[in-house]
């Protein structure tokens, strides 16, 4: 009774740590901003420095902690074609009119084997076709948060988005390399397709999702099984 009872606790901690899908996007997925000291300025009667940019830049995220909005605008299509024909025919015959067998005296009972003939013919015919297509739609906006600044400008974005409704909890995760120079600096916004080496995700978390998903012990049967 005592082992059942671990076994039962053992299976309520494993289905606790799984609330949370795991993701393969760039960790972490936020940071804080580094502390940069700003210069004091005199400060005038029109103008007070008080930010930390200076006043002719533009808000383009280049900082650790800048927050950069991302348009997902992923449509994928694939589709592959392929057909195979072999055929191979071949033919063996041979023939002999007559046979005779000498000494004819010795052999009296055999004296002529006649109308000897063999034949074989053979075919071998294969032929094999497959087809695979894709279609993949994927839009929406996602802001994320710069997490590391490469030596020649580029900047490593991450982040996540958690939407829960009704016990059902999605999460839509982004992570990327951006070139400062494809941000739009007026809205401070990229599209997802020109984002390097991009981890783009959508999953979700509930009796929905689980209902779905097929059981790990229908899983383990399947993979052992060898029919």
């Amino acid at each position: 009774m005592k082992r059942f009872s671990v076994f039962l606790a053992l299976l309520a901690l494993l289905s606790g740590c799984s609330t949370t899908p795991p993701t393969s996007v760039h960790q972490p997925m936020t940071a804080r901003p580094d502390y940069r000291p700003v210069q004091q300025a005199a400060n005038g009667s029109i103008f007070q420095d008080s930010s930390a940019r200076p006043l002719f830049e533009d808000r383009r995220a280049r900082y650790v902690g800048d927050t950069l909005t991302v348009t997902i605008t992923e449509n994928n299509r694939a589709a592959s074609d392929s057909s195979t024909g072999v055929s191979r025919t071949g033919s063996i015959s041979a023939g002999v009119d007559g046979l005779s067998v000498y000494p004819l005296d010795k052999v009296s009972a055999f004296k002529k084997i006649a109308d000897i003939n063999l034949g074989m013919n053979s075919s071998n015919d294969f032929s094999g076709s497959g087809n695979a297509a894709s279609n993949n739609v994927f839009q929406g906006t996602i802001t994320v948060t710069v997490i590391e600044v490469f030596p020649n400008g580029n900047i490593l974005v991450s982040g996540e988005k958690m939407v829960s409704i009704g016990g059902q909890q999605e999460f839509i995760r982004l992570s990327g390399v951006v070139n400062p120079r494809d941000v739009v600096s007026e809205t401070n916004s990229v599209s997802s397709s020109r984002i390097a080496d991009a981890r783009i995700e959508y999953k979700a978390n509930g009796v929905i999702s689980e209902a779905q998903t097929m059981g790990w012990l229908s899983r383990f049967f399947l993979s052992v099984l060898p029919f």
